[in-house]
């Protein structure tokens, strides 16, 4: 019989704990809309939302960046039922610091969609379910039939970069003047 208090038995132990942890951590940050920012489709890509809610795919666990200049747009999740008429009031969640994240803790639907009027309608909102073992993202349908194209522009990365506002005293230190005087 094997000794359990032997070195060889304490590290395959250790060895078969970290697997194990490893196997189950895999969580993700996700940056709505991959390289462009969250707002209204631009005519050039006016199914960014559906694009990339067909090629992500968000777990438990996983987040969601939402990156918008704070002044021009937020974000708010909202029922299916304010999702299909864009109705702005009474939101479940209003995010509104340019940086926001929401953390997927349980399965589900979630819809989000801008807080500014007239945003919605121009198809910036997206719906999310998560469970089951099969988890996806959904954005309206636009244009005739809806249908997606079955290549879309996407990052290869989950998590871009965060542009980082400057205050007065790192504007003028940059540019090389001093903001003391």
């Amino acid at each position: 019989m094997a000794n359990l208090r032997s070195p060889m038995f304490m590290v395959l132990c250790a060895f078969q704990l970290l697997a194990l942890l490893q196997s189950q951590v895999s969580c993700y940050t996700f940056k709505v809309g991959d390289l462009s920012s969250w707002g209204i489709p631009s005519e050039t890509n006016p199914k960014i939302y559906s694009y990339w809610s067909k090629y992500h795919s968000v777990r438990i666990g996983d987040s969601l960046l939402f990156l918008y200049p704070p002044s021009q747009d937020s974000v708010i999740q909202v029922t299916p039922q304010n999702f299909d008429s864009c109705n702005l009031k009474d939101p479940i969640l209003h995010m509104n610091n340019g940086n926001s994240l929401f953390n997927i803790t349980e399965e589900g639907d979630f819809y989000f969609t801008s807080g500014e009027a007239g945003h919605c309608e121009k198809r910036q909102k997206l719906h999310i379910k998560v469970g089951n073992g099969t988890s996806s993202a959904y954005a309206p349908n636009s244009g005739p039939g809806g249908a997606l194209a079955d290549t879309a522009p996407s990052s290869p990365i989950a998590f871009g970069s965060i542009p980082v506002a400057l205050d007065a005293f790192e504007e003028k230190r940059a540019v090389g003047t001093n903001p003391v005087a």
